[in-house]
């Protein structure tokens, strides 16, 4: 049996094939000789297994520069080792693409490279199986994402990210000129997503957003990947038992070690602001957040002051919000909650918040069309998998990172 290419037989085909003959592509990972014998580990996107040349071929497999792209054909064999449980008994190879000699890294040592080297030369990095792993997991989360939303009867919607008007005020953004007038890169869908709550009822978007911070911390980034819901006639818990089930159904699907198991606790901003001697209406720093969460898990935070939320955010008495953040220890994976769908009220938390209503005329329009109630939740997915992963720096589960001082590759 033969295939060429990825769409042919691979790596995890070959406990199905004993003693059969096939043809796989992949890279030379590493070469053990052991007298007329060379054993090969070879490579390909699903894993690492061994192949055995002979005599005249195992002498001329060991020129080849290890990484370099080749093609072997021979026979399926049960693995005499622990390198892999079947091997492949080569009759014979092809060099499809010869690697070069010296290269910035070695997927095959031992001792890992500087995360700064790896993220630069991200392609060869990935040959490094564990490496790898982080990516089809995180492709795989992804999947998860898409099919519970829409299985709990959300429609998946793509927005611009060239805006207008900033989304939730502020200046952590992205200000380009757009054929002569200025525009921005999106922080957010949040306007939208509100506004298709309208005709869509129940909206959810995966993509890039933008954020111009400075911080070079190990869980902020410039460009990163945010998972948005919105829902008609949805209130805040509403929008939390969601988000709670999401985050359970990723750990399920995904095999996950560490299982969840009891509901996520919920604390009010205030007991959280009291036990760290701060005044209400202070917002919780990241010293805050780290010392109140060490030790754990995931948990929410409501009823936040609405001074430190955003313009759209619906008000839950005087001073309150009807508003919630989850956490993981001191790192936030998400906020959300009611959202205002009255077009005074929403006019009046604009100049409340020192905007101009007139600059969202565009979409203050829609709540005068008869906008429905509504809730919703924007998460951080790249700070999602740095959690699920057990990794230290969010650099790790993002492909090409984007921060103040990297924008190559």
């Amino acid at each position: 049996m033969k295939g060429g290419g990825h769409g042919g037989v691979q790596s995890k085909d070959l406990k199905s094939l004993e003693g059969k003959s096939v043809t796989l592509t992949g890279w030379i990972d590493s070469f053990r000789e052991l007298g007329k014998l060379t054993f090969i580990v070879m490579g390909d996107p699903e894993g690492n297994y061994q192949a055995i040349a002979r005599d005249d071929m195992a002498k001329k497999i060991v020129q080849v520069p290890r990484q370099s792209y080749i093609k072997i054909w021979g026979q399926v064999v049960r693995g005499q080792g622990k390198a892999s449980p079947f091997e492949v008994r080569m009759d014979g190879f092809e060099v499809i693409n010869s690697a070069d000699t010296v290269l910035p890294i070695d997927p095959a040592s031992k001792i890992k490279s500087e995360l700064a080297t790896r993220v630069n030369n991200r392609p060869l990095d990935l040959r490094i199986p564990e490496e790898r792993a982080v990516f089809l997991m995180r492709a795989k989360a992804m999947k998860v994402i898409r099919e519970f939303l829409t299985g709990s009867g959300f429609i998946e919607v793509d927005t611009p990210k060239i805006i207008a008007t900033a989304s939730e005020g502020g200046a952590e953004l992205f200000k380009f000129d757009y054929f002569g007038r200025p525009a921005y890169l999106a922080q957010s869908p949040q306007l939208y997503k509100e506004e298709l709550t309208l005709s869509l009822g129940k909206v959810f978007e995966i993509s890039h957003y933008f954020r111009a911070e400075k911080s070079n911390t190990v869980k902020h980034l410039n460009e990163f990947m945010s998972v948005d819901v919105e829902a008609a006639m949805a209130k805040k818990d509403d929008a939390m038992k969601l988000i709670e089930g999401l985050v359970r159904e990723i750990y399920y699907r995904l095999e996950i070690n560490h299982k969840i198991t009891k509901s996520f606790p919920v604390y009010t901003y205030e007991y959280i602001a009291n036990n760290a001697g701060l005044k209400f209406g202070e917002d919780l720093s990241s010293d805050v957040m780290n010392d109140f969460g060490k030790d754990k898990g995931y948990y929410f935070i409501i009823d936040w002051p609405i001074s430190l939320k955003p313009f759209y955010t619906m008000p839950k008495g005087d001073t309150l919000s009807e508003s919630f953040d989850l956490m993981y220890g001191g790192l936030e994976i998400a906020s959300g909650g009611q959202r205002i769908h009255q077009y005074e009220m929403l006019r009046s938390r604009l100049k409340a918040n020192g905007l101009d209503p007139e600059n969202f005329s565009e979409h203050l329009k829609a709540y005068r069309w008869g906008m429905p109630p509504h809730s919703g939740w924007g998460m951080g997915l790249d700070r999602l998998l740095m959690v699920i992963m057990n990794k230290e720096n969010i650099r790790e589960v993002v492909l090409y990172p984007r921060d103040s001082r990297h924008l190559a590759p």
